[in-house]
């Protein structure tokens, strides 16, 4: 059961393509025969849009489409600019503002420049959740992301690194943001951003990668499954003295294992792989520089299988197992923008599927097309497991929405069963089984379940087995 990802599915194109004009074996290359190159343009936004074509602005889903304007009456010592209308949290059309800008046709070699940076105000001091650069929707090789971002209502410049330019060659995701009202008690309102561009600013200086924010993290798993890295951060001192952090893809840096033969780590995709029993210690490097913090990797045998279900099919509808027929998924992680940290490792051993979400705080599995009848169905199973210890911390909730008679998330007619579940029924490394009944007035017409940390609980990794509705 792999999960299906809104984006996040092309390969980069391959760069520097090399056209030889030639008249015979034995004839030299003429002097004047050009080298393909890519376009090495570091403007973006000057008035405005430079060089993204005629399709380069794609929506976050959920966020408002129409919340980038071009601004005529508002800019930077100039005459227009880049206006962003966040929208209210109840807004119809969108609860958030969010999009790429993404050259169409083939990207730029950005590898000249050191940094994005722009000018930007707001209509009232605020924190933009997140803003960077590198999301392409095409694998989102060398994201890059600053959170949290404070403006204010004058203009001020910003900078924002780039932790290794030489790799930036054909780079399609110029500029990419996410800001919602979760410091503003759900009211929307308006920044601006004028002189986007990439540029060579020579006064960054002090890289310092981390991962795991700098500490010795610790992590057991088992042999023949994979893990999925966090992502790791870069702090650069800036030409004003200031200190920035910035999130970053895992293709910035070079990951290396003690024990190859215990753990070997894909460099850009951070996937730890489990292959015999033992411990590795996983270091990293980005552009020559040493990352404090490591992660040791606990390999401590064969995978313990969730017990298999025994249940008559005809007494089960089941969202994900591989004992039964499933219903159509729409995904197991929707990635949903802006808030959402949850990302997945899904495995197989032996052709068991299981669900392994890691960096946890929400994570939704919807199954919308169609939606599940569980009118016949009076209970939900769920096999759940934590690899490593249980935070002291846990508090665990379950949410299985009903779209309604529309059918459609968040039509106004939704209705939400909330199951909660805390530390005492976990045990460490075993898989425990979450059964309850369903207690939804209508329930013709599910399409959702949620897992959530709440009360600020410090779950960050579990797996997942056997989710299906049944009826005695």
């Amino acid at each position: 059961m792999k999960d299906i990802k809104f984006i996040y599915s092309k390969t980069i194109l391959l760069s520097g393509l090399l056209f030889l004009v030639t008249m015979g074996c034995e004839r030299e290359i003429s002097n004047e025969v050009e080298f393909a190159t890519n376009n090495s343009s570091g403007e973006i936004f000057t008035d405005s849009p430079i060089g993204l074509g005629s399709d380069f602005y794609f929506p976050f889903g959920g966020s408002k489409a129409t919340a980038w304007t071009v601004d005529e009456s508002e800019g930077y010592e100039s005459e227009a600019s880049m206006r962003f209308d966040v929208p209210n949290a109840n807004d119809p059309e969108g609860s958030y503002a969010g999009a790429i800008f993404r050259v169409d046709g083939a990207g730029r070699n950005l590898t000249e420049y050191d940094a994005l940076t722009f000018w930007a105000k707001a209509s009232q001091g605020v924190s933009i959740g997140s803003i960077g650069f590198g999301i392409d929707f095409e694998g989102d090789k060398y994201q890059v992301t600053k959170s949290e971002l404070s403006l204010s209502t004058n203009w001020v410049k910003y900078t924002i690194p780039i932790p290794d330019a030489s790799k930036l060659i054909e780079e399609r995701g110029m500029f990419w943001y996410s800001a919602g009202t979760q410091n503003t008690g759900g009211n929307g309102y308006t920044f601006w951003i004028d002189d986007l561009q990439f540029e060579k600013l020579g006064t960054i200086g002090q890289p310092l990668p981390k991962l795991y924010d700098g500490k010795n993290a610790e992590m057991q798993t088992f042999v023949g499954t994979d893990g999925l890295l966090d992502l790791p951060t870069v702090t650069f001192n800036l030409g004003s003295g200031q200190n920035t952090t910035l999130l970053v893809a895992h293709s910035y840096f070079d990951y290396m294992s003690s024990e190859p033969s215990v753990v070997n780590v894909t460099k850009e995709a951070g996937l730890a792989e489990s292959l015999t029993s033992g411990q590795a210690v996983i270091t990293a490097s980005s552009a020559g520089v040493q990352a404090e913090g490591a992660l040791t990797v606990s390999v401590i045998g064969d995978f313990n299988f969730a017990p298999t279900p025994t249940r008559d099919p005809n007494n089960v509808i089941s969202i994900f197992s591989d004992v039964y027929n499933n219903v159509p998924v729409d995904f197991f992680n929707g990635y949903w923008q802006p808030y959402q940290t949850t990302e997945s490792a899904d495995f197989e051993i032996n052709g068991d599927n299981v669900l392994n979400y890691t960096n946890f705080n929400f994570v939704g599995n919807q199954f919308a097309n169609p939606t599940v009848d569980a009118t016949e169905k009076s209970n939900m199973h769920i096999n759940m497991f934590i690899p490593g210890e249980v935070p002291g911390d846990m508090d665990f909730l379950i949410s299985i929405i009903d779209f309604g008679a529309d059918g459609a998330d968040g039509g106004g007619d939704d209705t939400r069963e909330q199951v909660f579940f805390n530390k005492s029924i976990w045990v460490a490394n075993t898989w425990i089984t979450l059964e309850f009944p369903i207690t939804l007035t209508n329930k013709n017409a599910i399409g959702l379940i949620i897992y959530e940390n709440i009360n600020f609980s410090s779950l960050t990794n579990f797996y997942l087995d056997n989710i299906y509705f049944y009826s005695e």
